[in-house]
């Protein structure tokens, strides 16, 4: 028998346990660990921060699925993983044994390194449903006071699709409202030009979000240091290509957005030679830790380097697909392991992406994610918005149902070329 834990039950812990669980023995046992037992479809949180979506709308119970899929939950949180000891310490000071720990944790929210910056202090957040649902509130407030907006994310964020997206989302709602006229917006990013997202770009993003952005009358700041942020005033240094101060910027507002850095959660941060210095997990090309070769990791826990040299720190997103490219390549691998095998299967890390605006949208495909690619392709308009929808409810279904994939998510994915593993080269014998 072996025991599998897997830490995390967010967008890529939730489909590790199902995918992790087909590949199992009947003998072995899967336990994940998770602060609760309700997981949240986080890509919608834009939408609960305007009132178009509702918790209940996106959240699913754990609890019933779980046991009637046959993994175990542990609902306490982990405190800290002593890898050493192959064994989790929870947050109630019992520990969990395993052979094998997959961690898919997603990112502890870095708020604390700006002053002035998080939904704790002076500007809010869609980072989590209780973030939305409190910026919901000052959305609200927003609607009936009207005043600038400055939205975006601070230097060493990683995750700048939402940022866009929310953006363009606080724009429809507010025409919706018809107060679009009494709100100046300002984009305020770390990224070197607009349409960057950690990625260099993908196809053409630069000019389609310039362009939309334009269209409307959102004003943006690019290689943005936020400095600190003050109730309704933020501070913003400007620097050119050298990281050189070229403006200082003082940016009053009545609502504000702002996406954080990201950093390794507390139960592995500082960990030598299972994370680096920002606390993500070490990872070879199996998504195995080099160090503890029993661990792997997978979502936005992983490390993964800089996509070239910017001014400011611009991290790597870790998008849905690559996300779950990296769940088949763990599941594969730790199967193989556990019945004397060898991990070989290496995850593509193909990304597909859907920014929503609340009327349209914006699309790419990256094959890789990481340049050069294979495929850079972007494109925009209202079918976006149609399939982001379409999208969400799909995952929910498959949460709520236990799966990992369908029979008609794999034909579409062969069908579009879209793979999860690479193909496995084999050399010839000599």
């Amino acid at each position: 028998m072996s025991r599998i834990a897997i830490l995390g039950a967010g967008l890529g812990g939730v489909i590790m346990a199902y995918e992790m669980k087909d590949k199992l023995r009947p003998e072995d046992e899967l336990t994940v660990v998770n602060l609760g037992s309700t997981y949240s479809f986080v890509p919608s949180n834009p939408w609960v921060a305007v009132g178009w979506r509702e918790r209940e709308d996106i959240s699913v119970d754990l609890n019933g699925i779980f046991q009637k899929r046959g993994i175990k939950l542990r609902p306490e949180g982990a405190r800290r993983v002593h890898p050493e000891e192959n064994r989790i310490e929870l947050n109630d000071g019992s520990f969990l044994d395993y052979d094998y720990l997959i961690v898919a944790t997603g990112p502890d929210l870095a708020f604390n390194e700006i002053e002035g910056l998080g939904p704790d202090a002076n500007t809010s957040s869609i980072c989590h449903i209780d973030h939305a649902e409190k910026t919901k509130a000052a959305f609200d407030a927003l609607v009936k006071e009207p005043g600038p907006i400055v939205v975006g994310a601070v230097q060493g964020a990683s995750c700048f699709g939402p940022a866009y997206e929310f953006a363009f989302i606080l724009d429809t709602a507010l025409r919706r409202a018809k107060q679009r006229d009494q709100v100046p917006m300002t984009f305020v990013t770390p990224e070197p030009y607009i349409g960057h997202l950690g990625l260099d770009g993908v196809g053409d993003t630069k000019s389609l979000l310039e362009s939309a952005m334009r269209e409307r009358h959102i004003k943006w700041i690019t290689n943005a240091r936020v400095g600190k942020v003050e109730p309704g005033r933020m501070f913003v240094e400007e620097v050119d290509e050298a990281g050189a101060v070229k403006t200082a910027h003082e940016l009053p507002f009545a609502f504000s957005m702002m996406l954080p850095a990201f950093r390794g959660v507390p139960a592995i941060h500082g960990l030598e030679g299972l994370t680096n210095p920002r606390g993500f997990v070490l990872i070879d090309k199996h998504q195995r830790n080099p160090k503890y070769r029993n661990v792997f990791g997978i979502g936005v826990a992983v490390a993964i380097p800089p996509v070239g040299k910017t001014p400011l720190p611009v991290g790597v997103p870790k998008t849905g697909f690559m996300i779950e490219s990296m769940v088949t390549a763990t599941a594969e691998n730790v199967a193989s392991l556990i019945r004397g095998g060898e991990p070989k299967a290496v995850a593509t890390w193909n990304a597909v992406c859907l920014a929503d605006f609340g009327d349209e949208g914006i699309a790419f495909v990256a094959q890789p994610q990481i340049p050069p690619r294979n495929v850079n392709w972007s494109s925009s308009g209202k079918w976006v918005h149609a399939a982001k929808i379409g999208f969400e409810k799909y995952f929910l279904r498959k949460v709520r149902q236990g799966k990992a994939d369908t029979f008609y998510e794999n034909l579409v994915l062969d069908v579009l070329g879209i793979k999860k593993l690479k193909e496995l080269r084999i050399e010839p014998a000599e």
